[in-house]
Parts: structure tokens; C-alpha cells; sequence
């Protein structure tokens, strides 16, 4: 079968295979995100849309379309349970765009395709606004206006590089308008909220629920950025503390409610501050808990902008934000790395993590008062206990996995009951919940105050830009004890097990898995190289475009003189900006407006033209203002003129004759004489238009 060349394709052939392939560029950042099924029938619409663009071959029925979008919303149900939500509205805008481009037939068509293409743009947002999508999102956007400008042409056949030069015409003159709304416009809240779709990732939580992750997907995306001003910690000391999860259900781990109306042991027994001072600033990405994850030992923080919104208060070691942290914010901070908090000494207080279910974990507390009786730990404190499990978890078989098997089942198939057990005892496979939580469990068992902790271990520099970045990878879970003497007792016992998790830099610990399958072949040094540069480029994007805040504007505002700025002043500004652009757009449109080109004789033609037109004369219908003088002497010659009007009308129709036939004789003079001849008749045509108004005027009044 022969193909087309490519210069026999139809106008309209090549414009839908641009169209679509800027649309297949507006997918492809979607595609890891799509279900399979949605991946395939997308591509597969645009390749047979494609083909028959290219073969100028007719579109499929209706019908078909209808019957493949009935299954593609099935699918779509049955895959996410519902047809609402982030990964269910896009998988949707994706399949419909490609189904849409089967009935691209007419230039509406094309409008509905481009408008899904926007909408693709916008989408990408909701996963990313990374420099690097928003760059490539830019090149989609000039596609689509290309686009645009080819429906709206549909006239011969106009090159896609004359369409393209037209759209970044556009562009550049909406860029002043779209930097002074971006500078100007009044910051708010999101007036409308995607829901988050649900799915065990790593990530900062503010509750552990064990047995219902049989593998943990790592999320490397950058969950915060830490730049030390002082000499940063070592790799083992770097834990950021989140939420403090104090009690135990059986399955569930979780923060203990504050009551504001009792004090808590963190009030009564405040932070002891000792060791080195490390000062530090920290950009937090957005998360959907109210925690700050700052570094353990910070005892002074606030938000980089004193005038910020956000109110951030400590209570113990803890931060927390006045509400969830839903927009990045960037705070200075200092800690003490050999803080002590907690009572030194035995205290009603610390009964509450003490506490643990009854009836659940009978062989794993079997097992903690079995070691608690052995006759070398008879009198040893809780340090020597702590160290007594954590040697035993060395010794035995326990492994770290982000994969610890199925859900947790007993013998008949019913969500087993004694987790720890399952873990602690039989499986010894798991991640960081699983250690920290079977640790605080057999603590309490041996009768020693302990929590589960979970926050951020570790990071990862930059060498590009010195800053550290700590993604959603690093999120951990640890444990603290009560010690007699001391208080709380940072331990990890994760580290028994896998210390390369704790003690190695991050890029080491990377390495391996920094590119998978067939891309393991790359220089790992070269992609690691690539990714510096553009998380530094990202951490300038986010700190001089993303960050640009509400407060920043109000700053801003103040530098230009407000004593008091609001968001009103903003709205003003905004409207004297739009305003004022729209004045220089209307002067530069009458500037460039189409003009005929004027001769000397228009001028001298009008006069003519407005003194006839005075006299009641109606202008010549074939011909456009001001008319030429002869069509005026053809005309003036048919009125019917008696008494004095008619040696009026007979000077005039001399005069324009006279006129007509200086205009179109050879210009054989001087220019100047011309000129004043032609000045005289139409100062003669003017006066006799004149008599014939006064002889007009009198015969009325008589």
C-alpha cells in the first residue's frame, strides 16, 4: 500500500497531525501516572486519528465513539472506584481527548481539541510545578496557540512557521500585562480543592497503621530543602521530628489528644538546651498535616517572612503549624544537638506511655518479660535493656524491606489480631514502622516509658548550591525511652538492622537504584550531575517564582511608599496596570490601523465634497468620498436650477469640469501654480455653494 508524500497531504491533514502532536506532548508527563488500559487507548486513538489524517481517510461512526467512551468511564470506575478525584478526572481528560480527536472534522472541533489541550496544561500542575514542566508546559502551550492560529486561517494554505511567529507574537505582547498580575494581583487561597487520592507511599504521616501495606512505593519527590548556616550535623544526626504517636490501639499508633486545659510533661519539664548551635533555614514543600518537621533539638523558629500568616508553635521538641501546611513555607530555626527533655526524674506523667492494649501481643510480651528476667539484665536500667533488644535484633535473622509480604492474615483468613507478634516472632521482615513500633511495645512490656517518633532521617547535598534536599524517601520512624537522670533517649532501631540506612550520605545509599532496568547502562555519575542541577534550578524557582507570597506583595508595596498596604491598594494597582496597557493597545492599534494612501487632492476633494453635500446635493452613489469632480459636474448638471440659482449652478459645474481636468492633465507646470489653480477653483465651488445657500434661505423666508 502506498503512503502519501508528505507534500500531498491536505491543508487539513497537516494541521490535525500538529494538533496532534502538541496533544500527545501535553500526555506524555501523564503517562506514569495512567492506568495501562488508559495509556494504550489514548495512544491508540491518536495513532488511527493520525493515519487517517495522513491518508485523507474518512472518520469512524459516532457510534463507535459513544461505545468506547461507555467502557473508557467503566474502566475509569472500576479502576478508582469513582469518577471524582485527581487520578480519576485526568485519566478521563486523557482518554476523552484522544476519543475527541476521531470526530476532529470541522474548525469547532479543533477549538474543543485545543480547549482540552489548556485544560492538559493546567493538570500537570496538580503533580508538579517543577522548572522543568513548567518549561516544557510553555512549549505545549505555544503548540496550541499555533494551533489556534491555523483554525482561525482557513484560507490557503499558510506554513505552520508563519501560524507559530504569529502565537509568540501574541505571547510577548501579553507578557508586560502577565507579569504585572503575576507582581500585582492579590494573592488568595485556592478557591477549589482536587481530592488527593489515597496510596501507601512514603511520606511524613501523622498515624501508623500496621498491617495494611504489603509494599511500600518510594516517593522520591523533595519533601523539604535545609540550608545550614553553620557547619552542618553528620548524616546520624540528622532526624527532623514530626508527630509523636503515644498511643497504641492494637493496630493503629497515634498522637495523644491535647487537652488545653491540662498541662502537658513537655510544660512541666521544658527542654534543657546543651551542645553545638546549629542555625539553619528550611523550605517545607506542602504536605497535608499541621506538623513541622524541623531538625530534633530545634527550640527557636519562625517563618522567614515576619509578617507570614502562618503561626508556628513548639511544645516540647514538637512543631506545629496553625493550620496544614498547604502552601511551601520557609523558616529559620536553630537546635541544640545534645538537647535533654523530659523528667529527669520518675513522674505520674509518664504513665501514658506505659500503656498498652490488652489481649493483643501475647507472645511478643512473653518474650520482652523472658528478657527482662535474665539474670544479667536483673538490674539493668533502661539504657541496658534498650541495648539488650537492639543487640538481639543484630543477632538474629530481621531484615529491612519496603516489602514485607501480604496483608496480615491468620490461619483463616480473617485481618490478624497480634501484628507485633506476626512481625516481632515469625516474619522479621519489615521497614522503619515495624522496628520502631515492635521496640516501644516490648519497652512498655519491660515496664520503660517509650513512643514511636516519625519524622525525616537523613538528606542528601547539593554540591551545585550547597543546599541539603530530603525527600518523601527519607521519611522514618524511630522510638524514644525515658532514661532515670537524663529523660528522653533518641534510638533507631532500624539502624540494627540496616545502619546504611542512618549512617550513610544519601547519595551513597542511592547509588544503586538511582536509574532502573535498561537505564542502569547510564553514567550514574553524569544523571546525578543532571539531577543537581535541576533540583538547584528548582530551588531557585521555587524560592523567586512559587514562593512569591501574599506578604512578599505587601513588601513589596511598602518599598513603593504604602505606609499601610492592603489588598485593595493591590486591586487598584491592578486595575490602573490593565487600564493603562489597554490605553497603549488601543493607541497602538489606531498607530498601526490600515490606511489608504492619501494624495494632494483629497484634501481639496473634501472641501468640495462637505460644500456640495451643504447645498442639499446628494453625493454620486458609485463612487466613495470624496468623489472625483466630474461625477459632482455630472450630477450638478441634472438639477433643475431657474432664477439666480441657475448661472450658480452652471459656475459650478464650469468650475468642476475645470477641476477634473487640472487633476488628470499632463503635469507639464510648476508644481506651484498647479496648486494654486486648483486652490481657486475650490474656493470658487465654495463661494457659489455659499450664494446658493442665501438664495435658498431667502425664497423660505419669503
Amino acid at each position: 500500500m502506498k503512503w502519501p508524500s508528505a507534500t500531498s497531504i491536505t491543508r487539513e491533514g497537516r494541521d490535525t497531525l500538529w494538533l496532534l502532536a502538541v496533544l500527545t506532548l501535553s500526555i506524555l508527563p501523564h503517562l506514569p501516572r495512567l492506568p495501562l488500559w488508559s495509556s494504550i487507548s489514548t495512544a491508540v486513538a491518536i495513532l488511527v486519528r493520525a493515519r487517517m489524517a495522513w491518508r485523507d481517510d474518512p472518520l469512524p461512526p459516532r457510534s463507535v465513539l459513544l461505545i468506547c467512551l461507555a467502557i473508557g468511564m467503566g474502566l475509569t470506575v472500576w479502576t478508582f472506584h469513582t469518577l471524582f478525584g485527581r487520578e480519576a478526572g485526568v485519566t478521563l481528560v486523557c482518554l476523552l481527548a484522544g476519543l475527541k480527536t476521531l470526530e476532529l472534522r470541522a474548525r469547532r472541533d479543533a477549538f474543543v481539541v485545543t480547549s482540552l489541550g489548556f485544560f492538559l496544561i493546567l493538570t500537570q500542575f496538580l503533580y508538579s510545578q517543577s522548572l522543568l514542566i513548567a518549561l516544557l508546559m510553555i512549549v505545549v502551550l505555544m503548540g496550541m496557540l499555533t494551533s489556534l492560529v491555523l483554525a482561525q486561517r482557513p484560507l490557503g494554505r499558510p506554513s505552520v512557521w508563519s501560524a507559530m511567529k504569529i502565537a509568540w507574537r501574541c505571547v510577548l505582547m501579553g507578557i508586560p500585562v502577565m507579569l504585572a498580575l503575576y507582581v500585582l494581583f492579590p494573592r488568595l487561597g485556592p478557591l477549589w480543592n482536587v481530592p488527593a487520592d489515597a496510596g501507601p507511599r512514603t511520606g511524613l504521616s501523622d498515624r501508623i497503621k500496621l498491617g495494611h501495606v504489603s509494599e511500600l512505593a518510594q516517593d522520591d519527590s523533595v519533601a523539604m530543602r535545609v540550608k545550614f548556616i553553620d557547619i552542618p550535623p553528620v548524616t546520624s544526626n540528622l532526624y527532623f521530628r514530626g508527630p509523636v504517636l503515644d498511643l497504641f490501639d492494637g493496630r493503629n499508633w497515634m498522637a495523644k489528644p491535647r487537652n488545653p486545659a491540662l498541662i502537658s510533661a513537655d510544660e512541666v519539664y521544658p527542654p534543657r538546651p546543651a551542645g553545638q548551635v546549629t542555625r539553619y533555614q528550611i523550605t517545607i514543600e506542602p504536605s497535608k498535616v499541621s506538623t513541622v518537621p524541623l531538625l530534633d533539638g530545634t527550640l527557636l523558629a519562625s517563618p522567614t517572612s515576619p509578617q507570614s500568616e502562618l503561626q508556628i508553635a513548639r511544645d516540647g521538641l514538637n512543631w506545629t503549624a496553625s493550620q496544614a501546611l498547604v502552601d511551601r513555607v520557609q523558616i529559620d530555626a536553630q537546635a541544640w544537638m545534645q538537647i535533654e527533655h523530659g523528667p529527669k526524674e520518675g513522674s505520674p506523667l509518664l504513665q501514658d506511655w506505659l500503656q498498652l492494649p490488652p489481649g493483643y501481643n501475647p507472645r511478643t510480651i512473653a518474650w520482652s518479660m523472658a528478657l527482662r528476667q535474665r539474670p544479667e539484665l536483673a538490674n539493668a536500667d533502661p539504657r541496658g535493656l534498650s541495648n539488650a533488644v537492639l543487640q538481639y535484633i543484630r543477632q538474629q535473622n530481621y531484615r529491612y524491606t519496603m516489602t514485607p509480604g501480604d496483608a496480615y492474615l491468620d490461619a483463616d483468613g480473617h485481618p490478624e489480631r497480634n501484628l507485633i507478634d506476626l512481625f516481632w516472632l515469625d516474619r522479621r521482615a519489615g521497614f522503619c514502622e515495624h522496628y520502631a513500633t515492635a521496640y516501644v511495645v516490648i519497652m512498655r512490656a519491660m515496664g520503660v516509658p517509650s513512643r514511636v517518633i516519625t519524622g525525616y532521617q537523613g538528606a542528601e547535598i547539593n554540591p551545585v548550591d550547597g543546599w541539603f534536599v530530603v525527600r518523601n524517601s527519607d521519611a522514618h520512624a524511630w522510638a524514644e525511652f525515658w532514661q532515670p537522670g537524663e529523660g528522653w533517649v533518641r534510638v533507631d532501631p532500624t539502624a540494627a538492622v540496616a545502619p546504611e540506612r542512618i549512617d550513610r550520605p544519601r547519595q551513597a545509599f542511592r547509588r544503586n537504584n538511582l536509574l532502573p532496568g535498561a537505564l542502569s547502562g547510564i553514567d550514574a555519575a553524569l544523571w546525578g550531575r543532571l539531577r543537581n542541577y535541576m533540583d538547584a534550578s528548582n530551588n531557585r524557582w521555587n524560592l523567586w517564582v512559587l514562593q512569591y507570597s501574599r506578604h512578599r506583595q505587601m513588601q513589596l508595596l511598602k518599598d513603593w511608599g504604602f505606609s499601610s498596604p492592603s489588598a485593595t491598594d493591590l486591586i487598584r494597582l491592578c486595575g490602573i496596570v490593565i487600564a493603562c496597557t489597554s490605553l497603549l493597545g488601543v493607541g497602538w492599534l489606531w498607530w498601526t490601523r490600515p490606511q489608504t494612501p492619501r494624495t494632494p487632492w483629497r484634501r481639496p476633494l473634501m472641501k468640495v465634497h462637505r460644500a456640495l453635500i451643504s447645498i442639499g446635493l446628494p453625493p454620486p452613489d458609485s463612487s466613495p468620498a470624496p468623489a472625483p469632480a466630474m461625477s459632482w459636474a455630472e450630477r450638478m448638471a441634472h438639477i433643475d436650477a431657474i432664477g439666480k440659482l441657475q448661472p450658480i449652478r452652471d459656475a459650478i459645474v464650469d468650475a468642476l469640469t475645470q477641476l477634473d481636468a487640472l487633476r488628470y492633465a499632463p503635469q507639464s507646470g510648476h508644481t506651484g501654480e498647479i496648486r494654486r489653480q486648483r486652490n481657486a477653483l475650490v474656493q470658487t465651488i465654495q463661494q457659489q455653494a455659499q450664494q446658493w445657500r442665501a438664495i435658498k434661505r431667502r425664497d423660505r423666508a419669503n
